[in-house]
C-alpha cells in the first residue's frame, strides 16, 4: 500500500484520476460513488481497477432509495453486487433517506419521518440488501432541513433502532449532524453522545455553504468548502466518545486540488490521533 494516514481517506472524483494514478498520495483508502462505476467498461473502471492494486476502495451508494415505498431496486443491486465482487471493497454504504417513488429518481437525499412503523419498513429493506449483497452494509444520517410533525423519536435513536434491528453499521456524518442541528435549534453532542460505539464503523468529514431564506441564515450540506472549524471540534468529540474510526473527507463539487484533499486528511487524522491519545491519558 502507498498509504501512510492510517485512518484517513479522501472521496475520488474524475477530475483527479490523472495526477492521483501519478503522485498516489499516502491517505489510507479512498472513496467512490458506486453508481459512477456500474458499467461494464470504460476509463473510469479501469481507472478503479489500477488504484485499487494499491488502495482500499470503499463503495458509498446514493441512489438506493432505501425508506422509498416502491419496490427496492434489484437492477441496481445487481450491478452493486457485480461492482463488489470486482472491487472487493473495505466498506460499502448508503444513505438512510429515500429518493425515488414511482420509479422516479429525485436526486436528492430526502428525510424520514422518525417512527416506528418507518423503522420497521427501513430495517426490513436493509436486511434485504445484506441478504442479496453477502455482507453488512452502513447507513449514513442525512442532513434535514423540516422537522416532522408525526415524529415520534429524535433522529439519532432512530438511527441507533434501524441499525441494532438490521444488523447494519452507521456511518455517521459529522458535518450532517451540525447542519441539521444548526437549523433546527437541536444539540449536535446530543446526537454524538447517544451513539454506540459498537455501531458507528466510519466517518464522513465535510464543508457547507450558507443561504439567506426569510430574513434567517441557513446552512446548506454542499461539500464544496473545507471543514469548519465547529464541524472539526464536533468531530473531537466525536472520537473521545467513539474512539478512533475510519474517516473520510467529502467534498463533491467546487473540487480544490487533490493536495487540498490530502491536507484536510491530514488535519482530520492528526485531530483524531491526538484526541483518542488524550482521552486515554486522562480516561
Amino acid at each position: 500500500m502507498k498509504s501512510s494516514l492510517q485512518l484517513t481517506g479522501i472521496g475520488l472524483r474524475t477530475p483527479h484520476y490523472a495526477e492521483f494514478i501519478k503522485t498516489q498520495p499516502p491517505v489510507a483508502f479512498i472513496e467512490v460513488h458506486s453508481e459512477n462505476y456500474f458499467g461494464e467498461g470504460g476509463k473510469s473502471l479501469s481507472i478503479l481497477d489500477q488504484i485499487r492494486r494499491d488502495y482500499p476502495v470503499s463503495l458509498h451508494g446514493v441512489s438506493l432509495s432505501l425508506g422509498s415505498a416502491d419496490e427496492l431496486n434489484w437492477a441496481h443491486l445487481k450491478k452493486l453486487r457485480d461492482l463488489m465482487e470486482r472491487v472487493d471493497p473495505c466498506l460499502i454504504s448508503d444513505h438512510l433517506s429515500w429518493s425515488s417513488i414511482n420509479g422516479q429518481y429525485l436526486h436528492d437525499l430526502l428525510p424520514l419521518p422518525y417512527t416506528d412503523e418507518c423503522i420497521e419498513h427501513v430495517v426490513s429493506r436493509i436486511q434485504q440488501v445484506q441478504d442479496y449483497l453477502g455482507r453488512q452494509m452502513l447507513i449514513e444520517n442525512v442532513t434535514s432541513y423540516v422537522n416532522f410533525s408525526h415524529s415520534t423519536m429524535p433522529e439519532h435513536d432512530f438511527l441507533i433502532a434501524v441499525a441494532e434491528q438490521s444488523g447494519c453499521g452507521i456511518l455517521l456524518d459529522i458535518n450532517n449532524i451540525y447542519v441539521t442541528s444548526t437549523n433546527l435549534a437541536l444539540d449536535p453532542e446530543t446526537f454524538i453522545y447517544a451513539m454506540p460505539k459498537n455501531l458507528v464503523q466510519e466517518i464522513h468529514l465535510a464543508g457547507y455553504s450558507t443561504s439567506t431564506i426569510a430574513g434567517k441564515e441557513v446552512l446548506i450540506d454542499t461539500h464544496n468548502q473545507p471543514v469548519t472549524p465547529a464541524v472539526l471540534d464536533l468531530y473531537r468529540k466525536a472520537i473521545q466518545h467513539l474512539g478512533i474510526k475510519p474517516t473520510m473527507i467529502e467534498w463533491d463539487s467546487d473540487l480544490p486540488s487533490l493536495e487540498t484533499l490530502y491536507l484536510e486528511a491530514y488535519r482530520a487524522e492528526t485531530i483524531m490521533r491526538e484526541t483518542y491519545v488524550t482521552a486515554k491519558r486522562t480516561g
